[in-house]
């Protein structure tokens, strides 16, 4: 191989594999797996400890979220910067759209509906 094909692929993002062996593949899965495994394992550790300041658990359990996703779309789903990739990241991002959309309208929905409506005591007045 030259130098410029050596220098390519050592500029590969986990989801730019192409022409790339199965074995690299299968290692860019089992490292993805692994990173899966302990972000896992921290954020069970870090919710059933006493070691870590307790109004800092739901941060640091978001944060570990946030690496999970991140470890997700590049690992598994294969979102990268690359240009072949625009689709898949515009794909992304009208789906999480359509999530805060209706996760968003629905708790307007519920938090209108509880606004306006009667007490229960003339509720059930209104019954009788």
């Amino acid at each position: 191989m030259s130098d410029v094909e050596l220098h390519h692929q050592a500029d590969l993002a986990p989801g730019d594999e192409e022409g790339v062996s199965v074995q690299l593949r299968v290692l860019g899965y089992l490292i993805g797996l692994g990173l899966a495994i302990v972000l896992t394992a921290t954020s069970f550790f870090i919710a059933g400890t006493d070691l870590v300041w307790q109004p800092s658990i739901p941060v640091a359990i978001i944060v570990l979220a946030i690496a999970q996703m991140g470890v997700h779309l590049v690992f598994f789903l294969h979102i990268t910067t690359g240009a072949d990739n625009t689709n898949n990241v515009m794909a992304l991002a009208f789906g999480l759209l359509i999530v805060f959309l209706v996760i968003g309208g629905s708790l307007w929905i519920m938090a209108n509906l509880n606004q306006h409506m009667l007490p229960m005591d003339q509720i059930m007045q209104m019954q009788r």
